[in-house]
């Protein structure tokens, strides 16, 4: 079985589709084998009569594998969260399917990211929630955040929570940060690193591509020339 990591966001919209997505481009420009999953996805579009998820499009480009129904167990045409999302589309998500297909996926793989859906505290089904399927899946957390006002609270309660659950939080990567940082994002680093138990394994900058893609390019070159790279990789088990 491949060494294996879940992102996770603090929020909706923290960029952590794009963050999986450089880190198994980043994976494979080292030599890994790379595999990915996008076990639920709610707010899918129609293309031919099918659903897709362009997370999990975006996830797959980077890592250069196909995008198979093992990658995208549930998708789901409802930009809700996929615990009702799955309710209007008459579909009940189901764990232990999820597992399989995580289990067939990692055994061809050096490596696998998965990427939970929003936070942790969103609803998956029957009372289950992403942190619920992080243990199922037994991997460690990467918590991607935002970088401005708030986030100090969001973090530390994403890192609280996992923890309170038995989770083991791998580190976190503060998301878009600008080049010129006001009083809340500077000072925001030192304190998510003192209070959140876990390592900031980086800050990664705003970058403005023509889609994700390019912006999933600019961020694996420029981490590159980082020192933490080293220990993000590390976490990854590579």
């Amino acid at each position: 079985m491949s060494q294996g990591i879940f992102v996770t966001g603090t929020d909706t919209g923290v960029g952590k589709t794009v963050v999986a997505a450089t880190l198994a481009y980043l994976l494979r420009m080292s030599g890994a084998r790379v595999g990915v999953m996008k076990p639920v996805t709610s707010g899918c579009r129609e293309e031919g009569g099918l659903l897709v998820s362009d997370d999990a499009l975006l996830l797959c480009r980077s890592a250069g594998v196909v995008c198979s129904d093992d990658v995208t167990p549930y998708l789901l045409r409802e930009p809700l969260a996929p615990a009702e999302a799955a309710r209007i589309d008459g579909v009940r998500i189901d764990f232990s399917r999820i597992r399989e297909s995580y289990q067939r996926l990692a055994a061809s793989y050096d490596v696998m990211i998965v990427e939970g859906a929003g936070g942790l505290m969103v609803p998956l089904a029957g009372g289950l929630l992403v942190a619920d399927l992080v243990r199922e899946l037994d991997l460690s957390l990467l918590v991607v955040a935002r970088p401005d006002l708030g986030t100090i609270n969001h973090t530390v309660l994403t890192c609280f929570s996992a923890r309170q659950m038995g989770l083991s939080v791998a580190g976190v990567i503060i998301n878009n940060y600008p080049d010129a940082p006001g009083l809340a994002e500077s000072s925001a680093p030192h304190h998510i690193g003192s209070l959140c138990g876990a390592p900031i394994l980086g800050l990664w900058p705003h970058h403005d591509g023509n889609d994700e893609f390019e912006t999933v390019e600019y961020l694996a070159g420029w981490l590159n020339n980082q020192p933490e790279t080293e220990i993000v990789m590390r976490e990854l088990g590579w």
